[in-house]
């Protein structure tokens, strides 16, 4: 038989193969543990979260229970990503559009908008429809202590499975002052500019 020969690492290979075992502890640590700060005669580390919830982009994010939360009890709350307080989850299910225009919060206003949804709460707030076209529909929503709510109500010219068209409402500046020019807007056109050739 043969001799089997193993090829010598080298110097380059040598110096490698310590990097991957002077890294083999950090590596068990982030296998273990969740946020951890070393220091030079200590080391902080936390437990992992027991529940992590994210939206499809990957930001913290859940309507009816934390989005983090850990063994211990601590708990984050968020809605895409923004940090909310936790009576307002317990909340959000109970929604007026009283209540959604009491808040003034702006931030946490878009987070009750969002889950009350902008067709229920224009149509409930008593929205101003402010113009049509082939475009769609202008909705405007005025308040008190903040910039009015505009959108533009779209149906998809494309019909779904079953036959329906899907309605979309798209929130556009509020100086806009037809469907046509706030459909444009999404596209970061002008009114003049935006021609579709083809409508899908």
């Amino acid at each position: 038989m043969g001799a089997v020969w193993a090829a010598s690492p080298g110097p380059q290979g040598e110096a490698a193969l310590h990097a991957v075992q002077r890294l083999a502890g950090l590596a068990g640590v982030a296998r273990s543990a969740g946020w951890w700060w070393p220091y030079a005669n200590i080391a902080i580390l936390t437990d992992r979260p027991d529940a992590v919830h994210r939206d499809n982009i990957g930001r913290l994010h859940a309507a009816d229970a934390p989005a983090l939360h850990y063994t211990d009890g601590y708990a984050l709350h968020a809605w895409r990503g923004m940090p909310i307080p936790s009576d307002l989850v317990t909340r959000l299910s109970n929604l007026t559009h009283q209540q959604i225009a009491a808040e003034r919060n702006a931030e946490l206003r878009r987070v009750m908008l969002e889950h009350f949804g902008y067709e229920r709460y224009l149509k409930e707030a008593g929205a101003r429809r402010v113009s049509q076209d082939e475009a769609g529909v202008l909705w405007r929503l005025t308040f008190n202590d903040d910039e009015p709510l505009v959108m533009v109500e779209v149906i998809n010219s494309t019909p779904e499975p079953d036959g329906t068209s899907r309605v979309y409402w798209l929130r556009v500046p509020p100086t806009t002052r037809s469907a046509r020019e706030g459909v444009a807007w999404t596209f970061g056109l002008t009114e003049d500019e935006y021609r579709p050739l083809i409508q899908t």
